[in-house]
């Protein structure tokens, strides 16, 4: 019997040494193969990364990092269009910038896309970059930030938490210091539908570090422009850099809830007082726009208001990627006053509509809002041989002052703060590609009556609040509105265009009263398109629509004032030289 046992006990003894030689057999294999299979995965990033956009390729697996002495130090933000807007910090910003190469966004996954540079956010300047949210990563809740690293860098092994990526939603996204106060731009904070919530809610907080964080009183809350008083906190100096002076102490700004002192995440600084660089002598009327892969409309929209009256233009490039750069450069060197600011952040017209109102007006006394595909047009100018500067410039002095005049002297006077010009509404006019000699040229079959209207403001009339609903603002007491006899002079809004040029713009709206126009969300809004639908299909019979009535007085004016006979005999406009 014992000698029965003992041989039993031999024989799992021996069993066990053999299944132990086994396991570390295999584990030294399976460690080996996993060691050279990231060594192939890391080498083929580069090739990989070009095809990466498309879904239907799988992107190479790599280990997850942050504390990598190689990558950049970035925040991350989940804009809409499952895009990742990477802001590079203002201390890397000059190396991207000395350094090129391609750049890739690490997820939490190990997915990688490509990194796609997009404009400099000015006041610091933070260089930035758009990255594809991958499908199989939007399964992972919460949502992390990725790694910004070069393409050709390898990552370390070791691992760190990443942190959750910012949402859009919900998040302080610009900031501008005047000489008085500072005015922070808020998503998810106030509601759009017009409930605003108390000043006395918030406070604004000057630091990372809350505990010894500087606040201040908030002074209006109004959309997403929140106004604050200027923090007792030494003055910042600058440095020079390639191109224009920095904040050398860079101070995160953001807005504080005051119930239970939550902070708002934040992408804002605090910085000196910044205004409109636009030379010394104030100019009478400016023009103001939002504006995205417009360079192929911009010259004519340039050329016909400076020679009526506009004297400076400011354009809110939001991400543009066509050759806008390129046209105002152009512009520039042909004479004319034309400055771009960028303004990355989506579906925000309102608020830099009230960014502009406060950034230049040290340097405009009126404001024109108007957009590129809208021209002002008076029937009083059809037999002007030429156009001038005072078209524009009597219509504001005159009307601005025509009401005050007219008042009894024992009654209050309200100044004339804003001029409201009704629109027309222009259909594709038979076009089927973008008309070459400009859209005034190329359209002429309107709607009958008028829809919506565009204003000319007085900048020191503004509210405090800059409360606007793109159309026109809201004034100090003392001030008012005079809407404008639309027999006489009315904005001609080229919005209907030939489909490729209609398509290419209403997909990528800046307006927010649709925040997304294939979403069958508030669809008796006025920035829809009757008979659209919710699909960038182009309708049938597109061409024919909106053409109620033929109208070419703005089409024949432009002819006789910007017409030019070009070298080889043919006839073209002045702005396609």
């Amino acid at each position: 019997m014992a000698r029965k046992i003992r041989t039993s006990f031999l024989y799992v003894v021996a069993a066990i040494v053999f299944c132990a030689t086994l396991y570390y057999h295999f584990l030294w294999n399976a460690i080996f193969a996993s060691s050279a299979t990231a060594v192939v995965q890391t080498t083929a990033i580069s090739s990989i990364i070009n095809n990466a956009v498309d879904e239907n390729i799988t992107s190479p697996r790599l280990a997850p990092q942050v504390n990598n002495p190689w990558t950049i130090s970035t925040t991350s933000i989940l804009i809409p269009d499952w895009e990742v807007l990477v802001i590079v910090s203002p201390e890397d910003t000059p190396l991207l910038t000395s350094n090129s190469g391609d750049y890739v966004c690490l997820y939490e996954n190990n997915e990688v896309s490509p990194a796609v540079p997009a404009v400099v956010l000015p006041f610091p300047d933070r260089a930035t970059f758009k990255c594809l949210f991958p499908k199989r990563s939007r399964r992972v809740h919460p949502f992390k930030q990725p790694i910004f690293m070069k393409s050709t860098e390898t990552p370390p092994g070791t691992t760190s938490p990443l942190t959750e990526l910012l949402r859009w939603t919900h998040i302080v996204y610009d900031s501008l210091t005047t000489d008085e106060d500072i005015v922070l731009f808020v998503k998810g904070v106030n509601n759009r539908q017009g409930i605003n919530r108390e000043p006395s809610e918030f406070r604004c907080i000057f630091g990372d570090d809350q505990i010894n964080a500087v606040r201040t009183a908030v002074t209006t809350s109004m959309q997403e422009v929140f106004r604050c008083q200027r923090p007792e906190l030494p003055e910042l100096t600058a440095v020079n850099s390639v191109d224009k002076d920095i904040d050398q102490q860079r101070i995160k700004v953001s807005l504080e809830i005051v119930e239970g002192n939550r902070v708002v995440p934040s992408v804002a600084y605090y910085t000196n007082t910044r205004k409109l660089d636009a030379g010394k002598r104030k100019s009478l009327l400016c023009a103001s726009t939002m504006v995205y892969n417009v360079g192929k409309f911009l010259k004519e929209w340039v050329f016909y208001y400076s020679r009526i009256g506009v004297e400076k233009f400011l354009l809110y490039d939001n991400g543009s990627d066509d050759d806008l750069g390129k046209v105002v450069e152009e512009l520039v060197q042909e004479g004319f006053d034309v400055n771009t600011y960028s303004w990355l952040w989506p579906k925000t017209q309102e608020a830099g509509f009230s960014h502009s109102a406060i950034y230049a007006k040290d340097f405009c006394t009126w404001m024109m809002f108007m957009d590129v595909d809208e021209f002002v047009y008076s029937r009083s100018w059809k037999n002007s041989l030429e156009p001038s500067k005072s078209m524009l410039h009597s219509l504001i002095l005159s009307k601005s002052s025509e009401f005050s005049s007219s008042m009894k002297l024992s009654l209050p006077v309200s100044e004339i703060g804003q001029l409201i010009i009704e629109c027309l509404e222009f259909g594709p006019s038979n076009q089927s590609t973008h008309p070459i000699m400009g859209v005034t040229q190329g359209y002429n079959c309107r709607r009958k009556h008028e829809n919506r209207h565009k204003s000319i403001l007085l900048l020191e009339a503004v509210d405090d609040s800059l409360l606007n609903v793109i159309h026109h603002f809201t004034l100090k007491p003392g001030y008012r509105s005079r809407k404008l006899n639309s027999k006489n002079i009315v904005v001609n809004h080229y919005k209907y265009q030939a489909w490729p040029d209609f398509k290419a713009k209403f997909r990528r709206r800046v307006s927010t009263y649709v925040l997304d126009w294939t979403q069958p969300i508030n669809p008796n809004s006025n920035d829809r398109t009757p008979g659209l639908g919710f699909a960038p299909v182009e309708p049938q019979g597109w061409p024919q629509k909106f053409c109620e009535v033929h109208d070419n007085g703005l089409k024949n004016l432009t002819r006789r004032w910007f017409r030019v006979e070009s070298s080889s005999g043919d006839h073209q406009m002045s702005w396609q030289r």
